[in-house]
């Protein structure tokens, strides 16, 4: 139900165009690794991996810049640091997600880790108020938390950065 409402909006926003069909790639792409990580806490590299690739391939091509590679590499790079710092609260799995995100995304890659590292400590904190000390080590899925961002990246990403930076 999801995907369908995401396809519906991508193609609403963006229109059948490569652009529009990167949305709906890159939100297929995110609600499938949210259902996986949902289930299972993995990100396969056999979806990641290759969504990053085309990514970064198809929006070099569609738009030549170096922003593709530099928002994949820094949001990577940021999460790589992130998880090399506290190994226990980030997978590799993330850090392949984030620099997917920023293949897709650009420079919106900001945006997305923001409000979903946002959503993440929400949901931390309500787990710390509602189940207390014990609640310190539950185990969070966080691709959820960093899908939600990026789809709002996509599609409320410019106005966000807009009213954050002005």
């Amino acid at each position: 139900m999801v995907g369908v409402a995401l396809t519906v909006a991508s193609i609403a926003v963006f229109g059948l165009s490569v652009e529009g069909l990167l949305a709906v790639a890159g939100c297929g792409i995110v609600v499938v690794l949210t259902v996986i990580d949902l289930e299972r806490r993995i990100v396969p590299n056999r979806i990641v991996l290759p969504a990053l690739a085309v990514a970064l391939v198809v929006q070099t091509i569609r738009e030549p810049s170096v922003e593709w590679g530099l928002s994949a590499l820094a949001a990577g790079g940021f999460f790589f640091a992130l998880a090399a710092i506290y190994p226990a609260g980030l997978g590799m799995g993330d850090v392949k997600l984030a620099a997917f995100m920023g293949a897709w995304l650009g420079r919106d890659v900001g945006v997305a880790l923001f409000v979903g590292s946002l959503l993440g400590a929400v949901v931390a904190v309500v787990i710390l108020v509602t189940r207390g000390v014990s609640g310190r080590k539950t185990s969070l899925p966080y691709v959820p938390a960093l899908a939600t961002g990026a789809v709002a990246a996509l599609f409320f990403g410019e106005a966000l950065l807009d009213a954050w930076l002005g």
